[in-house]
């Protein structure tokens, strides 16, 4: 029986049970009694496997089919009219042809199945942040992790009411064929099409699909900011909170530092850090002049692989309880679940990912094929569960921002911390993002991989727009939060990462906040502004200001190479549509970092009008790198 009266919903749901012809279908309304049977008929087919009650409570296991364990960023397509408003980092397709494609390959393929109607809202119900979607899926996986992920049931129809709009989904498991699996975002319809996977980030659609992709198109719409980000708070002493918003990519940390938990001195001094997300922020510019941002989400959906006790003990507590663990081993001395990095010890007796029995004496850390869980292995948990979640995580206002962070994985060149100049040097900044790849992942190190503000394989539309749209919301902020950027992961000569992590990450946290409120100086540099070596507090640390002062190094040829990098970067994937204003700050870098020159100068007079000159050069973005990308951008949109 159908929870609502709007005509809308009720004709999508119509044209999708024609479409794929389901057996039944019963519509999610969020109470406990309708999970409770979910789960129990789940265990019931083998789609889950009940862990133990007492160890694990409520906590279950799935397994995909091993040709469906991550996303599928070359079956993820962009679908606009215009082939160029998806810009050059998405695939795409034009929407006459996605839409064929998908409807033929979902034609009847509910026959014999379920069809669920999933109303869902991406935020806190009530709140102007929030946007509401109905997923229709066959697969109760997808039902249970959605449950666990947003707010589900009749209150967000009820939001929603008689004629409201709202992001239509689709998903059909179909065969779960590799070879035919699409998984297709239609913004100007606001649409999204999954189908032959059951994986989540292909699934999950209120996740990356309509919570990065559709929202960040909406955002630029609407004027606001939908982004690939963490947020966290600290609490001070003096009980004065602080909010930060944080984007890095893969491998870089993210998830620990929400979940952040402070050096011991810290929390005698009465510190606090609270996590309000670990992974998406919805920002808009609130009535005060500042940037107010919210978690859309209701869980995480977290890597399970190097979670444990001392990379994130937060993260594991939130997994024990009401928790949906997605291709980790099953441990079955005891029905509990098991991946590597969780213990120093490996079980005796374990089922691994696919559903085959584990040999421990034949795991090579160096050969992801021997490994028990699998590489990209998931937990999906309720993030009212973390010990550390914050008291404005329901928040209708949502979180005023202090400070926007960037982050990459660099072995040398980028400094542990540096503050941009300005709003307009804090998107360029954002905008150049990157990381090196690690020999684990692709056979060799050191590799650039450029990742504008976390957002390469999740924004809805051009690159160059979406950059130019951050430029336009600095224009709108009266009180704008400061930007910075860190590196967690630079090494000294023998290969050693010369900067701890993990909570001591805090003493870096405090610093970008007391530079936020105007409390500690800075070092001007080419790139921005760096801590003094003395304004770090190392209490307890076994650190010396040398290995301090290292980490906080800029050197110049260095950083002339990476402008080098960043404007090639530029010319060959954003080009027609870089915002001009960061191609000045490109230009401000090239000059700042250039190799000096030694001019013969034989008077006081000639110094002055030399030192002028290299000023003026430095002040404009009319200099010669910049006009030869100036001239190419207009050239491509000619």
């Amino acid at each position: 029986m159908a929870l609502t009266k709007n005509r809308k919903v009720l004709e999508f749901v119509e044209r999708c049970a024609a479409l794929t012809l389901p057996d039944e279908i019963v519509w999610i309304d969020g109470s406990a009694g309708q999970i409770k049977r979910l789960k129990e008929e789940s265990v019931k087919s083998g789609e889950l496997i009940k862990l133990n009650e007492n160890l694990l409570p409520d906590c279950y296991l799935h397994r995909t089919e091993v040709n469906d364990v991550a996303r599928v960023e070359d079956r993820t397509f962009i679908c606009t009219e215009n082939r160029d408003d998806a810009g050059p980092l998405n695939c795409w397709m034009h929407p006459k042809q996605a839409y064929e494609l998908t409807r033929e390959i979902a034609r009847g393929s509910m026959k014999g199945r379920t069809m669920y109607v999933i109303p869902y809202s991406m935020g806190v119900i009530g709140s102007e942040f929030s946007k509401t979607g109905i997923e229709v899926t066959d697969s109760v996986y997808v039902v249970l992790n959605m449950i666990i992920m947003t707010r589900v049931g009749a209150k967000c129809l009820k939001a929603l009411g008689k004629d409201g709009d709202f992001i239509k989904g689709l998903h059909a498991k179909c065969n779960v064929d590799a070879e035919h699996r699409y998984i297709m975002h239609f913004p100007e319809d606001d649409t999204i099409i999954s189908v032959n996977s059951a994986y989540g980030g292909n699934v999950l659609l209120g996740k990356k699909c309509f919570a990065l992709r559709i929202a960040s198109y909406l955002g630029k719409k609407e004027g606001w900011l939908a982004e690939h980000m963490l947020i966290l708070g600290v609490t001070f002493p003096d009980g004065e909170k602080k909010y930060i918003a944080a984007a890095f990519p893969s491998a870089c940390g993210k998830t620990n530092l929400a979940m952040l938990i402070p050096p011991e001195h810290y929390v005698k001094k009465g510190y606090k850090v609270e996590c309000v997300g670990d992974d998406i922020a919805w920002i808009r510019v609130g009535e005060d002049g500042r940037l107010w941002a919210m978690n859309p989400e209701n869980g995480f959906f977290g890597v399970a692989p190097g979670t444990n006790e001392r990379s994130n003990p937060n993260a594991l507590k939130t997994a024990k309880r009401g928790a949906i663990f997605t291709n980790v081993a099953l441990n079955t001395d005891d029905m509990t679940v098991w991946w590597e990095g969780l213990t120093d010890s490996m079980p005796e007796h374990c089922i691994d990912w696919t559903g085959k029995p584990w040999n421990r004496e034949k795991f090579d850390k160096n050969d992801k094929s021997t490994c028990a869980a699998h590489p990209n292995s998931r937990f999906t948990a309720s993030a009212e569960n973390c010990p550390c979640i914050s008291p404005e995580f329901n928040s209708v206002k949502g979180v005023p921002l202090s400070a926007i962070v960037f982050g990459g994985r660099r072995a040398s060149t980028t400094p542990l911390v540096y503050e941009a100049r300005d709003w307009n040097n804090g998107v360029f900044i954002g905008s150049a993002m990157s990381s090196e790849t690690t020999a684990a992942a692709t056979g060799e190190t050191g590799v650039l991989r450029h990742d504008p503000m976390a957002m390469k394989p999740f924004a809805g539309y051009h690159i160059g727009d979406y950059l130019a749209h951050w430029i336009d919301i600095g224009k709108k902020v009266k009180n704008p939060p400061k930007i910075f950027n860190v590196n967690w992961f630079r090494q000294g000569k023998d290969s050693a990462f010369l900067w701890p992590g993990f909570g001591d990450n805090m003493r870096v946290l405090e610093w970008i906040l007391k530079r936020c409120e105007g409390k500690i100086g800075a070092e001007e540099t080419p790139i921005g502004l760096v801590p003094r070596a003395e304004d770090i507090d190392l209490t307890g640390l076994d650190l010396d200001v040398k290995t301090l002062k290292q980490l906080f190094a800029v050197d110049n040829a260095e950083w002339f190479k990476e402008a080098v990098e960043i404007e090639k970067y530029y010319s060959e994937t954003i080009i027609s549509r870089i915002p001009d204003e960061l191609l000045q700050c490109l230009e401000v870098l090239k000059e700042a970092s250039k190799p000096a020159e030694k001019p013969k100068i034989t008077d006081a007079k000639s110094q002055k009008k030399a030192d002028a000159s290299t000023a003026k050069k430095v002040a404009s973005p009319k200099s010669a790198p910049a006009k030869a990308l100036a001239t190419k951008k207009s050239a491509v949109k000619k």
